[in-house]
């Protein structure tokens, strides 16, 4: 069984006010004619100390943003640059969100509360700084998912709807709108340092290295990595193995996140900012999810490709700090970190034992062949193989006989179909609540999803981390 969220008191920590000279610029929150909560994620609530909130505290706090107790007085929108389907933008930063509260969970992890849809900042561009509650609605989906399937996710804490009209050009208009509040270890972005490349700022630079190793520790570099002990090589290589890791976890998931941009990036290797995300109908390297990447770019088999990309810029980022050569030696670590840790979380997912590296990537490659052959999604293969049972036959077959179950004794195994989030279910959860107000169907996949991931056991930890003291 998996273990829940572990409750925690509330331990107020703005650690980002060691940063806040250059990293962020103070806004205030966009006033709302209602603030109605639909969703409120108290499973993660406890871990932060918040899950005591009443009703009127939650909206206080997570729809009109009152500063939480021993808080960040003013929230934060946080400056960035980045490069958005390869081309380099500087003008971006938080233009519809901010960073409104730090805190630690028990584990004694530095957590955010960052917003979507909380107005406007001196980010914002031409943008309105809201979201629509749709957009809210497919965030609680694709985190639900995504954290039942073991990725290292950011959670959806908190969507309140606001009672605004909003005119949008890819759904239909006028759409009503939200406010969201996520649970993130972090929010530094790989764009955060690209800006301060931009500006030359090795000063800030190096204090924001600090800051990372510091809140977000990780493990040393090998033994015999060049530049082990200078603090930028040190966070490049924690970095590269937590990419490499979100990498793996997608491709296991059969995730498609859509716009992997180095300003949605997190530095912590945790997935967060879910648009126009996909998971697969069947076993398809150039399926996209996004309506506008006409080149695949993030395709679904590009996305370890598209991490490795983001990672290189990183490096060339840090070279304000450190000598190529280091850096180099730490990129090229990418492939056989990912490697390993698509075979970890593969055996994970079938449930089964692994056996090495040679015979798990082997079987690995049967799956997918498997997959193409037989034209089924990732839900249904995992789910009908589940340690190595059912309908295992011909060379797949032989392979998984060789691998040693893992408890699947959860009654969801046995059900007549597996839990999936394709596309058209998406949508029928929104018609019924843009339709007839009806959140039932929302609730209900929200249990199953959580039911799943309980089937599925303690996911893998998530690479390039160690525990926080």
């Amino acid at each position: 069984m998996r273990s829940e969220p572990q409750p925690s008191e509330y331990r107020a920590d703005t650690a980002i006010t060691q940063l806040t000279d250059w990293i962020a610029a103070p806004v205030e929150a966009a006033a709302y004619p209602q603030t109605v909560v639909r969703f409120r994620n108290d499973r993660w609530a406890a871990s932060i100390g918040l899950d005591h909130l009443g009703e009127n505290e939650w909206e206080n706090h997570f729809g009109r943003f009152a500063p939480l107790d021993g808080n960040l007085p003013q929230p934060l929108a946080l400056a960035y640059h980045g490069h958005q389907f390869r081309v380099y933008n500087p003008d971006i930063g938080d233009g519809r969100g901010f960073l409104f509260a730090q805190m630690r969970d028990g584990d004694g992890k530095l957590m955010d509360l960052g917003t979507k849809g909380s107005g406007q900042t001196p980010f914002s561009r031409a943008g309105d700084g809201r979201l629509t509650l749709k957009g809210g609605v497919r965030e609680i989906l694709a985190t639900e998912m995504l954290e039942a399937l073991g990725v290292n996710t950011s959670k959806t804490f908190s969507i309140i709807e606001t009672g605004e009209k909003l005119i949008r050009q890819d759904e239909p208009s006028p759409a009503r709108s939200a406010v969201m509040v996520r649970l993130s270890h972090s929010h530094i972005r790989i764009g955060t340092f690209q800006r301060l490349l931009a500006h030359e700022e090795s000063e800030q630079m190096a204090q924001l290295v600090d800051y990372c190793l510091e809140h977000f520790p990780g493990p040393m570099p090998p033994k015999d990595a060049l530049g082990r002990d200078e603090p930028a090589v040190i966070l490049l290589h924690q970095v590269v193995e937590r990419m490499a890791d979100l990498a793996a976890s997608y491709m296991v998931a059969g995730f498609v996140h859509g716009v992997l941009n180095t300003d949605n990036m997190n530095i912590t290797g945790e997935s967060f900012d879910y648009g126009p995300w996909r998971w697969l109908p069947t076993w398809d390297p150039g399926f996209t999810a996004a309506y506008f990447d006409h080149n695949g770019l993030y395709a679904f088999g590009r996305q370890p490709e598209a991490l490795h990309w983001n990672c290189g810029q990183l490096a060339v980022a840090l070279r304000l700090l450190a000598d190529t050569e280091p850096l180099v030696a730490a990129m090229e670590r990418f492939g056989t970190l990912y490697m390993a840790a698509i075979a970890r979380r593969w055996c994970w997912r079938l449930g089964i034992s692994p056996r090495g590296d040679e015979a798990d990537t082997a079987l690995i490659g049967l799956c997918e062949q498997y997959m193409r052959e037989h034209k089924v999604g990732p839900d249904g293969f995992f789910f009908a193989h589940r340690g190595g049972r059912r309908n295992a036959e011909g060379e797949f077959g032989e392979a998984l006989a060789g691998y040693e179950p893992v408890d699947s004794s959860h009654e969801y195994w046995s059900d007549q179909a597996p839990q999936s989030i394709l596309i058209e279910e998406v949508e029928a959860i929104w018609s019924a609540i843009a339709d007839n107000d009806d959140w039932v169907p929302l609730k209900k996949k929200v249990g199953q999803l959580r039911r799943m991931g309980q089937a599925h056991g303690e996911p893998p930890e998530p690479a390039g981390h160690v525990k926080a003291t």
